[in-house]
């Protein structure tokens, strides 16, 4: 075969050598494309792990609404009137917005500059955030819970259970340094409460704190007398859901509930997890877009630049090329030989540009690790590097055809002539 000939090899290296500066310019130019589409691929990969990663326990089709002061008089209420989430909303919310999934209900004492729950163990004391939650909260933002504990269940809800979940920096704070506080009890403003659980505390894990106290809502009421108050609604709607309109769902109905005026944009405040992600997937999918166009564009012109050089090469050959056909090389060893030499420079060029691309991007992974920005393990998928190298070779296959027909149309006769 063609591909496996000794001789073959040799005059294809025989005429790389002939043309060293003007090969490896034009190979840089098929080297530098894919370098492009691996670097700007990977960047954009490595912005959305980054993100997935800084979000990863909270569900990615979320969003977060509260209630504030109403910035218009509406049905008779002056403007500035304060809205009171309620119990009631939830049910409400759930059972008319079906592309809602999971809805938690909270509150909370503590956060947000309010005054924080009072905290007595033994001769340790402490002010902590208190939050009362439902169990559906693990579904929106995971609660990860160390060996041995757990994190508030139904019955707790249910039988209104003083039992609490406590953070990593409340057992440090409380506890001594190898003492177990599962089945231990600690005073939650002057109320004695059964550590359940240890929560372990992650960047982007819902948006808590380390020293947070977590108790069933159940109990929270009774506990601080707030009834059927909530304090805000975290939200997770089904995926593939525009988790946009459900925001606007949410405050269109809560505003009709809470006698709001609908063009009131402040009654309802809302933070929309699901359309900052969509708009991070958007932008890196934009940015692997543009490195496919602007790879394929200057991979485009390295092989041209290939084809152009086979073709001076096939000119300055023209003699050599004619010997060859009148010793009896047929017209396909010829064109065979040709096309070979273009795809083995396009593959030789592509291997080095993804090497090279590969190199930047561990590169990029390093010393973005220690910066505060949420960018994590830039890489190319596999089927997309191999995606490129098939491309290349197709390419630089299509591109041999040209110098390869202008070798084989020389005839034997004239080539002999030509000084």
């Amino acid at each position: 075969m063609l591909l496996f000939s000794r001789d073959t090899w040799q005059e294809i290296f025989g005429s790389i050598r002939k043309n060293k500066a003007r090969t490896i310019i034009t190979v840089i130019g098929v080297l530098w494309g894919i370098f492009i589409y691996i670097v700007l691929s990977g960047a954009a990969k490595g912005l959305d792990n980054g993100f997935e990663e800084e979000f990863k326990d909270v569900a990615m089709n979320s969003m977060f609404a509260w209630a504030q002061q109403t910035s218009v008089p509406y049905a008779g209420f002056k403007t500035g009137r304060p809205i009171q989430l309620k119990l009631g909303d939830v049910r409400t919310l759930a059972s008319r917005i079906p592309e809602i999934q999971y809805i938690a209900p909270r509150i909370v004492k503590g956060a947000f500059g309010g005054e924080a729950g009072n905290v007595v163990r033994g001769q340790r004391t402490g002010s902590y955030s208190i939050y009362g939650d439902f169990p559906v909260l693990s579904k929106i933002a995971t609660q990860k819970i160390y060996v041995g504990g757990r994190f508030v269940n139904q019955g707790d809800i249910k039988e209104h259970r003083k039992v609490c979940v406590i953070g990593e920096r409340t057992q440090k704070e409380l506890f001594a340094k190898d003492e177990d506080p599962i089945g231990k009890f600690i005073q939650i403003d002057k109320v004695f409460f059964k550590v359940i659980g240890v929560k372990k505390y992650e960047e982007g894990g819902g948006f808590a704190e380390d020293d947070d106290i977590t108790i069933p809502f159940s109990t929270y009421r009774k506990l601080y007398n707030t009834a059927d108050n909530v304090g805000w609604l975290a939200i997770a709607a089904y995926d593939n859901v525009d988790v946009i309109k459900v925001e606007e769902d949410v405050k269109k109905i809560l505003k009709s509930i809470h006698q709001i005026a609908p063009e009131d944009e402040r009654a309802i405040g809302s933070f929309n997890l699901g359309e900052i992600f969509t708009k991070i997937n958007g932008f890196a999918k934009g940015l692997t877009f543009l490195s496919l166009v602007v790879g394929i564009a200057t991979i485009i012109a390295g092989v041209i630049g290939i084809g152009n050089i086979l073709l001076i090469s096939v000119k300055e050959r023209t003699k050599e090329l004619g010997v060859r056909r009148a010793l009896g090389a047929t017209p396909s060893e010829v064109r065979g030989q040709i096309i070979l030499e273009s795809v083995f420079l396009t593959l030789i060029a592509g291997i080095f540009g993804i090497v090279l691309g590969a190199f930047v991007l561990r590169g990029i992974d390093y010393v973005s690790q220690d910066a505060d920005i949420p960018y994590t393990n830039p890489t190319v998928p596999i089927p997309y590097v191999l995606g490129a190298l098939f491309l290349m070779v197709v390419l630089g296959t299509l591109i041999g055809l040209i110098p390869a027909q202008r070798a084989v149309s020389i005839k034997p006769i004239d080539a002999l002539r030509e000084e």
